[in-house]
């Protein structure tokens, strides 16, 4: 109750500051300030309590959405490993749905509580959180590599964990929700004291506030029908495509758009509207990135050391072996992501200690020390917007020591539940990590509100060199290694997302114990949901994981293979493969120092991440990815006002399409049920064979 006579009295103290104001250019500065306000456009509708905020329908919409979303990351995951950010498509898609319902009942007189903006971010946070699962539980990573499929690739014949159902689920639930204790009482440090800027959140927010004002909301309903019209379009093409996919290297994707040499190394366009759709969203320099990678790779590296064969590893060898040329490919590829998330690391790290050290100092000159739970003194300077979005903001409490409880008490069963899931996961390696989690967690949360950039695979790749090698080889350290990875990427993944939401239920007036709710019953969701999709694409795919796979899951034998690097060093690396590594390592902190310190001018400088993907896959998604974005940059030359407006529609209904036809594409081979037609290309002088040997 004080905190809400506080809140009162700052709003009545602003709506009279206009009287007393005597000069004339202070009043037309102040009317400014008053034209460009967001909230002063919302101050006439009533701000629902956080109860009201979480409302059934809202739930059912995240439930649905959570469902397309887990197929989306799924697939991204299991295909190319590079996913976008998806909060417009869940903020857009949510909006649709909600308003859609309530406008039905409206008509028939039935609508009890209208749509608000606080109901449209709870359905945004709960669908990212559940689909956030499909990536930080590692299905397409650490958890995958665990597997006897990707062991064999690795060659390894004992160390491996099959996916089973019941231990997948039951370890999400474990560690998905010691990351959201671990930083609830720092949230009004990091939103309002440190004032965190959290891009990707700050971008949702004010798209959710945008879609609530009445011009925002005809072009949200024109977003949908557009994004309605290609989810339709790339859907249909996708059953299309179907039918000509009845054998291995059959269909769309074999078709040879550059030539069938260039097919060989797979450079071709495989008519992927998902990867397309990705291109359109993600920016110029990493579809670019990703297209230099596959041609150093695949178009140079790879060919020359083709040539090697019989000298710098044996030519017997199968095409899987990682003694021969696909060791180059995965730990070329390492060495690369490695050199990149250590430079990344960091310089993030130097940002948040800097960041910290100037925050702390400046509150110090004030005599005035951030705490938690207590209200600054500095209010009274806000803006309009500021103030009110502060008093709701610190309206609805979070205790600390329910935070603090939570964890300890999940800690508690995590230690000693997880060592039966993985035997050769110790309890004490456990409590080091759970003792170490926060701070890490406060790292990655406060590094992201600076960059927009989580560490998470970066804090678990930490894990895996330093759990894997402290188990050793002979004590199981691949596999302890690499579920210590899940642990902590869990952690502090799930960490920095629900920072990011504090800071999107800030600037949309949200209660902090709305978004908190949603969080967890949006991970709840994705505990659930993601290993049953996981499980589909499993049972669905036998090859799923094979490098030759429609789903080649690229980041799988990649985390395995950090994981025995860490226990068993690199004895087992090809002739000169070594080299390779440290001259890629190098390159990548060198291409990354010198974007830094170039700025603004290093943007055409590619990033060593996105590179590093194509070295062990191929560079064929790199040309969807780059067709994407030749589309955005024509449709921006003619129209750049539309583009702005329509572009992330296009891309999402391009990639919620394709995504959702991975369900009934599951479906079928599930059931046995084959496509009717292999459609292939052959060479003249193969297809005159072909022809003799028929008509014989």
């Amino acid at each position: 109750m004080a905190q809400n006579g506080s809140g009162d009295r700052v709003e009545k103290g602003i709506a009279g500051e206009d009287e007393d104001v005597q000069d004339p250019n202070q009043k037309d500065l102040r009317h400014k300030e008053e034209d460009i306000s967001v909230e002063r456009l919302f101050l006439s509708r009533e701000v629902p309590p956080w109860r009201y905020q979480l409302t059934i329908r809202a739930l059912v919409v995240s439930l649905l959405l959570s469902v397309l979303f887990s197929f989306i990351v799924m697939k991204l995951n299991l295909t190319t490993g590079i996913i976008p950010s998806l909060n417009v498509s869940a903020g857009l898609l949510g909006f649709f749905f909600v308003k859609t319902w309530t406008k039905f009942l409206d008509k028939s007189g039935m609508l009890k509580q209208p749509f608000t903006r606080q109901e449209n971010t709870v359905i945004q946070t709960c669908v990212v959180a559940s689909s956030g699962i499909a990536f930080s539980g590692g299905f397409g990573s650490y958890l995958f590599g665990m597997s006897e499929r990707i062991a064999r690739l690795s060659s390894d014949k004992n160390d491996f964990k099959n996916p089973s159902l019941g231990w997948i689920i039951g370890f999400l639930f474990v560690v998905s929700f010691l990351g959201l204790f671990s930083v609830v009482p720092l949230r009004k440090i990091m939103i309002i004291d440190f004032k965190l800027t959290y891009p990707s959140g700050t971008a949702t927010a004010h798209l959710i506030n945008s879609f609530h004002t009445p011009e925002g909301a005809k072009l949200a309903k024109k977003q949908v029908r557009t994004l309605g019209k290609f989810f339709t379009l790339s859907f249909l093409w996708g059953f299309f495509q179907w039918f000509y996919t009845a054998g291995d290297d059959c269909g769309f994707q074999a078709f040879p758009s550059l030539g069938l040499k260039a097919h060989k190394y797979k450079f071709y366009f495989d008519f992927s509207t998902i990867y397309v759709g990705v291109g359109m969203i993600c920016p110029y320099i990493i579809n670019v990135s990703v297209l230099l990678g596959g041609i150093l790779s695949w178009g140079i590296m790879w060919p020359l050391i083709e040539r090697k064969e019989g000298q710098w590893y044996p030519a017997d060898l199968p095409d899987s072996s990682l003694s021969g040329l696909q060791g180059y490919k995965v730990f070329v590829a390492i060495a690369m992501i490695l050199g990149d998330g250590l430079y990344n690391f960091i310089k993030v790290l130097s940002y948040t200690l800097i960041g910290m050290y100037n925050q702390v100092r400046e509150r110090q000159r004030e005599n005035e020390l951030p705490v938690a739970d207590q209200n600054s003194s500095r209010t009274s300077q806000l803006s309009y917007d500021d103030q009110r979005r502060t008093q709701h903001f610190l309206k609805d409490q979070i205790p600390s020591y329910y935070a603090i409880g939570g964890y300890v008490a999940i800690a508690a069963v995590s230690v000693a539940t997880l060592p039966h899931i993985f035997h050769q996961l110790k309890w004490y390696y456990i409590l080091v990590i759970y003792f170490l989690a926060p701070t890490l967690a406060f790292c990655n949360a406060y590094g992201a509100g600076l960059t927009d950039w989580s560490l998470a695979s970066t804090y678990g790749k930490l894990a895996i060199f330093t759990i894997g090698a402290w188990a050793g080889a002979s004590h199981g350290g691949v596999l302890a290694g690499l579920a210590a990875c899940g642990v902590m990427m869990n952690i502090v993944s799930t960490a920095s997302d629900l920072m990011q939401d504090f800071k999107t239920g800030y600037l949309t007036l949200s209660s902090p114990r709305s978004m908190f709710v949603s969080q967890i019953i949006g991970t709840i969701m994705g505990c659930v949901i993601s290993p049953c999709v996981f499980w589909i694409f499993y049972k669905a795919f036998d090859d799923l994981g094979s490098p030759k796979s429609e789903y080649p899951a690229p980041y799988a034998i990649v985390y395995r293979n950090m994981a025995k690097l860490g226990v068993e060093g690199v004895s087992s690396l090809p002739k000169e493969c070594l080299l390779l590594c440290y001259i890629f390592f190098g390159s990548a902190v060198l291409i990354n120092l010198i974007k830094d310190l170039m700025g603004k001018r290093g943007w055409f400088i590619p990033l060593p991440m996105a590179m590093a993907i194509p070295f062990y896959i191929g560079p064929y998604f790199a040309i969807d990815m780059c067709v994407g974005s030749l589309i955005l940059y024509v449709w921006e030359r003619m129209n750049k006002a539309k583009a702005d407006a329509f572009a992330p529609a296009v891309a999402s209904g391009l990639i919620c399409g394709d995504g959702i036809w991975t369900l009934p594409a599951s479906i079928l081979a599930l059931a046995g049920v084959k496509p009717p037609i292999c459609m292939k290309f052959l060479s003249r002088a193969t297809n005159a064979r072909v022809d003799a040997f028929l008509g014989s």
